[in-house]
C-alpha cells in the first residue's frame, strides 16, 4: 500500500495551480497522476511539516530498490528544470512519484522505463538552491 502524501499548504496550492494550467500540456498522464495524489494528500501548515518530506525545491536521494542504483535530484518548477544540474521538473514522472513522501518511504511508480520501486534515501529541504 502506497503511503499518503503530505504537503505544505504552499506546495499544495502551487501544484494545484500547475495542474489547472497544464491541461493541454504534453505530459497529460503526469498531470492526471499528480491531480490524484493532490486529491488524497494530507495538507499541513508550512511550519509544521516534517523536514524529511519531499517538497518543491527539495534535494532528494532516491534508490531504485531492484538495482540499488541511487540518484540525486532537486525538485523544481518546470521553468527551472535543468537535467545537467540535477534539477528535475515537478511534472516529471519521477517527481510526481515522490512528492509528499518522506525518507525511507518506498513508492511504486510507472516510469517510462517501466514500473520501478523507489526508496527515498534522504531529503534536504535547505532553502538555498
Amino acid at each position: 500500500m502506497k503511503p499518503t502524501p503530505i504537503l505544505t499548504s504552499t506546495d499544495y496550492n502551487i501544484l494545484r495551480e500547475l495542474t489547472k494550467k497544464a491541461k493541454d500540456s504534453t505530459n497529460i498522464r503526469e498531470i492526471a497522476l499528480l491531480t490524484q495524489e493532490l486529491d488524497r494528500a494530507i495538507i499541513n501548515k508550512d511550519d509544521v511539516v516534517d523536514q524529511s518530506i519531499v517538497r518543491i525545491n527539495s534535494h532528494v536521494t532516491i534508490e531504485d530498490v531492484n538495482t540499488k542504483k541511487q540518484m540525486n535530484v532537486q525538485i523544481v518548477m518546470p521553468s527551472q528544470s535543468n537535467l545537467k544540474e540535477g534539477k528535475v521538473s515537478i511534472l516529471a514522472p519521477l517527481c510526481v512519484a515522490i512528492i509528499g513522501f518522506k525518507e525511507n518511504d518506498e513508492v511504486e511508480w510507472q516510469l517510462p522505463a517501466g514500473i520501478k520501486n523507489l526508496k527515498i534515501i534522504s531529503v534536504n529541504n535547505a532553502t538555498n538552491s
